[in-house]
């Protein structure tokens, strides 16, 4: 071990054993006392016993391993019920609560204009909207609408403080349902919007199946995510998916709009530039470190690489020798981040409750995956932002749901800001809803 002392900086440099990379943890004092914690290489990818609150982590290409450096693990979590007493951890400063139980499912959740709660219960197929009263406690839990065919994505349309319809992604179509502010129930019946989704139906039916649904700026495109049938096959199956498909709002004028993205679980509008941006499940069986998981600006006819690559250029040996003429066509994704970590929902902060460096950038709640022997994901995560653009870097926000190797207590999938300012996180390990306010006067997250 090396270390480097100086008046504001300690480095330790670790050299990885049976690697070339090194380990590398950078304690930086900030102007305000308070000290980041930035870890890198191998360091950045570790498993659950690192995460807390403030831990920066950034991981480069130049950080990943060969496949199969260790060996595919199925290692699936128990979900425990949450320890008495216990709740997730936040930096200093903010608070957590309890805001909703014994929920069904929960998965996506959005704020709508006039600050009520939409949540989609996937497994039984229904839209619940949770109205916020005094105090920020759950005044009202109403069925939106049910009998859906496993919902994920929602959106209002048109963006704005006065939306027409509530769109709902269900894992074989687009359907819509007439809405005004304040609706705690369907006013009119559901119209088809895309019929033919990916998903259904006995020839593409399976694999991933959760559809998101966002809209550009401008309100004059949909977007919706369709992940990949299987792991990693190039068959007729996959004709359609593992893309980001593009329609107009009536759903006519289809198109793929980016490609080879094996799952975008969730998307969002950077609200600064209308980028459309993804939070992407990458593929499993090669190896705990391999490939990471990310979150990325979704180019328009931008193609990520699966099934043949991954994370640029490395081809997957399940596809060796195919398709040589992509090799530099391929987007390297923006921040990489610990594999198999499942990235989920994403939305970015805009309001104004927490401190100003928190202001733009991007929430993702990482759900984690049976594939890696040390566990990743289990919190949810923010991506520093600047100017529309990401360093590549991320933090741990909100950690805790681990109890061991064997077990959780949650797992976080769907983020939303409330009117509020309050970041409202679906946890469909413990299904409930949480949501994290700030009240202190400093913060102890890391600054740039």
């Amino acid at each position: 071990m090396i270390q480097f002392i100086g008046r504001n900086v300690r480095l330790e440099l670790i050299v990885a054993l049976g690697t070339e990379l090194l380990a590398c943890n950078l304690s930086v004092a900030q102007p305000d006392g308070t000290k980041s914690d930035l870890r890198t290489h191998q360091a950045a990818m570790s498993d659950w016993t690192t995460d807390a609150p403030g831990v920066r982590r950034l991981i480069t290409v130049d950080d990943l391993m060969p496949p199969y450096a260790t060996s595919s693990t199925d290692n699936g979590p128990r979900v425990v019920p949450r320890p008495p007493g216990t709740s997730p951890k936040v930096p200093a400063g903010f608070e957590v609560d309890l805001l909703a139980e014994k929920l069904n499912n929960p998965r996506k959740i959005i704020t709508a204009p006039n600050g009520d709660l939409f949540v989609a219960e996937s497994g039984p197929g229904r839209l619940k909207v949770l109205r916020q009263g005094a105090g920020g406690k759950v005044a009202s839990t109403t069925i939106f609408t049910d009998h859906l065919h496993q919902p994920f994505g929602i959106a209002f349309h048109p963006p704005g403080p006065n939306p027409q319809y509530v769109y709902v992604g269900n894992t074989d179509s687009i359907v819509r349902f007439p809405y005004q502010n304040g609706d705690l129930t369907t006013r009119g019946p559901e119209e088809m919007i895309v019929p033919d989704i990916p998903g259904g139906g006995r020839l593409r039916g399976g694999g991933h199946w959760t559809r998101d649904v966002v809209f550009s700026s401008d309100g004059k495109k949909m977007f919706v995510s369709v992940g990949s049938h299987s792991n990693v096959s190039d068959d007729e199956l996959e004709k359609n998916r593992a893309d980001v498909l593009q329609y107009n709002p009536d759903g006519t004028g289809f198109r793929i709009y980016a490609s080879g993205i094996r799952n975008a679980v969730g998307l969002a509008i950077e609200p600064t530039t209308g980028e459309l941006w993804g939070s992407v499940n990458e593929r499993d069986g090669l190896g705990d470190d391999l490939p990471p998981d990310y979150i990325t600006r979704i180019r328009e006819n931008g193609f990520y690489g699966w099934p043949w690559y991954y994370i640029g250029n490395h081809q997957d040996p399940h596809h060796k020798g195919k398709n040589p003429e992509l090799a530099g066509k391929i987007i390297v994704p923006d921040v990489l981040l610990q594999a198999h970590s499942a990235s989920l929902c994403m939305t970015f902060y805009t309001a104004q409750q927490f401190p100003a460096q928190y202001h733009g950038w991007a929430f993702a709640a990482e759900h984690g995956s049976w594939n890696r022997a040390r566990r990743t994901g289990y919190k949810v995560i923010c991506v520093p932002v600047h100017d529309g653009k990401p360093t590549g870097e991320y933090d741990d926000f909100l950690t805790g749901f681990v109890v061991d190797s064997d077990s959780v207590w949650g797992r976080p999938v769907g983020v939303t800001v409330d009117n509020q300012g309050s970041l409202i996180v679906a946890d469909d390990g413990g299904n409930c809803i949480w949501r994290v306010r700030y009240t202190g006067v400093t913060s102890v997250a890391p600054q740039r």
